[in-house]
């Protein structure tokens, strides 16, 4: 016999296998008049577990549960998603949730193998009313059936439940982030992200662990690029001679030295990739990694489960400097020393007018020219803040562009405080500026309006090069 006609029968044995499988089950739910379940699961990555393995055992669990009051006729099984990311941010129980108000949904209930694979917090008790209004029961094994929200000892065990899957998400980031604050610290171990411009990753020799070790994975740590180490110590040199931001950043793109997204497109995705800009370069030489030291923890993810909001499915933060873990002994070979370093350091944060005064700008990268969709920049002129907008300092001027959008700050306040959605929400230019960024606020102006909007944020929100 053939090797295909081999695989052949066996693909028939298994596809009879699951034939009769689900003849005895839809033969069961009919004799029992049983009801339609549909069943969730989730993993949380696709590194560390495996699907098939993972996707089983919750629906054994499951099925277990229902067996004599009915059959799973649909699934849902969400692959990379935090528990703590609402059901809302997750890809197939929004797919779930979307069917509870189709007559023909197919399914009564939904059934959960286990309480933690899909929920943690007070996800459940705020999930429960949907559920109600849709007449879907939802049955966990932990209650050895469906949940009544209304019964005294349901809610006492849910309440629990939540607690404890949150408190054991509480306790393993607190075991992990020691570990690696340990490792970044007193052994200068590259932990992953993105290397930096100017460096690439090589092997570091075995892990550590004795068993990871034997399971091939290996460390890495960082090395000067050949291609683009040169130009970020060329960076700091002239950031150390004297030049500003706009002319390190025009220098670059009139020598066409591709930019850090450029350079790694697939670990840059979320950007343009096409020239220099002031931030990119100011991001670089504020980064000690360029001392030699290892440094971890200068961005958080901050996720609120509270609400199905944006921010439930993370926003990515910048730590106080206090907070970050650098390395107490070199990692890697420096792109510039550390006493340069902190010399441009002084250089970026003392900026100071020609009369010794500190000028200050309310709307700061809130602003975004509708024209053109730049973020306008902030510009001192006749002895006010404004804000303009157009051709970049970082790039020479071009024949041809659209004419530059200039705003005072004070007529931007005046037609924030007329806005619909602005007025009443703010008693002085501060609390607006204030107001603008705890809500995540962009506003979008041209010559004639300013108009406030959430979903331009994050395009002129960008802090990492």
């Amino acid at each position: 016999m053939s090797e295909d006609q081999s695989e052949d029968l066996e693909d028939s044995l298994a596809r009879w296998l699951n034939e009769q499988s689900e003849a005895g089950a839809q033969s069961r739910s009919h004799r029992q008049g049983g009801l339609r379940f549909a069943f969730y699961g989730r993993m949380s990555t696709v590194e560390h577990q495996d699907r098939v393995t993972s996707r089983h055992w919750q629906l054994d669990c499951a099925t277990e549960l229902v067996a004599n009051h009915g059959a799973i006729v649909t699934e849902y099984f969400d692959v990379g998603c935090s528990r703590r990311r609402s059901w809302r941010h997750r890809p197939q129980s929004t797919a779930l949730l979307a069917r509870l108000g189709d007559p023909l949904r197919g399914f009564d209930a939904i059934v959960v193998g286990e309480y933690e694979r899909a929920f943690s917090g007070n996800q459940l008790l705020n999930l429960m009313p949907l559920l109600e209004q849709h007449e879907v029961q939802l049955w966990l094994a932990e209650t050895e059936g469906p949940v009544d929200r209304h019964n005294p000892t349901h809610q006492a065990l849910i309440m629990l439940l939540g607690t404890q899957s949150k408190r054991e998400v509480q306790r393993s980031r607190y075991r992990v982030i020691t570990a690696m604050r340990a490792q970044a610290r007193e052994q200068g171990r590259y932990l992953g992200g993105r290397p930096p411009y100017g460096y690439r990753l090589i092997d570091a020799g075995p892990h550590p662990n004795a068993a990871d070790a034997r399971w091939g994975r290996r460390l890495q740590r960082l090395e000067p690029d050949p291609a683009t180490a040169a130009h970020v110590r060329r960076m700091f040199t002239q950031r150390l001679a004297g030049y500003s931001l706009a002319g390190i950043a025009r220098a670059l793109n009139d020598a066409a030295v591709a930019c850090p997204s450029a350079v790694d497109p697939s670990r840059n995705h979320h950007r343009a990739g096409e020239r220099w800009t002031l931030r990119t370069v100011a991001a670089i030489l504020a980064n000690p990694r360029y001392t030699g030291r290892q440094v971890w923890n200068r961005q958080r993810t901050d996720v609120d489960t509270t609400h199905d909001g944006p921010d439930a499915c993370g926003t990515i933060r910048w730590n106080p400097t206090k907070d970050w873990v650098v390395s107490k002994q070199q990692a890697h070979i420096a792109l510039v020393t550390e006493q340069d370093f902190i010399a441009i350091q002084a250089i970026r944060a003392h900026r100071s007018t020609h009369d010794g005064t500190t000028r200050s700008y309310l709307f700061t990268g809130l602003l975004r020219c509708g024209p053109c969709g730049r973020r306008m920049e902030s510009h001192w002129v006749n002895q006010r803040p404004g804000y303009r907008c157009g051709h970049t300092s970082a790039q020479r001027r071009a024949s041809r562009r659209p004419k530059i959008l200039y705003l005072r700050e004070d007529r931007i306040i005046a037609r924030l405080a007329d806005h619909p959605s602005i007025a009443g929400k703010a008693s002085s230019p501060d609390e607006l500026a204030t107001f603008l960024r705890a809500n995540r606020i962009a506003v979008v102006c041209d010559q004639e309006r300013c108009a406030p909007t959430t979903g331009a944020f994050a395009q002129v929100n960008p802090r990492d090069p």
